[in-house]
């Protein structure tokens, strides 16, 4: 993980602010195995669906569908 003083309310104060989701999203995009595996995907090219439907498995991601 990154090392940040997440307690300093002048920087992080917006969090109390965020719903659940909002959050979440916080802390896994400081989350280095995230990161690595969000690099790892985009240096792969073009994604099948059986990649990214593991990705979003693994780290509990849920995508909207296109219209």
């Amino acid at each position: 993980m990154l090392d940040i003083e997440w307690w300093h309310h002048a920087t992080y104060g917006y969090m109390w602010q965020l719903a659940a989701s909002g959050f979440a999203w916080e802390y896994l995009r400081r989350n280095d195995e995230y990161r690595h595996d969000c690099q790892t995907l985009a240096l792969t090219g073009r994604q099948d669906a059986r990649q990214l439907r593991s990705f979003a498995h693994r780290w509990g991601l849920l995508f909207p569908k296109r219209p």
